[in-house]
């Protein structure tokens, strides 16, 4: 019996600790909006628009530009 709770003890914590990573990466990445220069910008295949001073389309579409 004690070896049973001691097991369901380690398995509880582990479950715990990996939904507090889950949740600290969640964060981190929800966290301040990222920031591109131009030439980033159209290394992704992006256009940089500095009216909005939004980089449109490619891999950052949508990121500001600094």
């Amino acid at each position: 019996m004690r070896i049973r709770r001691i097991l369901a003890a380690v398995i509880a914590t582990t479950a715990l600790a990996g939904l507090g990573l889950t949740g600290a990466a969640t964060a981190t990445a929800q966290g301040a909006p990222s920031y591109v220069t131009p030439s980033e910008c159209k290394q992704g295949g992006g256009t940089p628009d500095l009216a909005d001073n939004l980089c449109k389309g490619g891999t950052h579409n949508g990121e500001k530009i600094d």
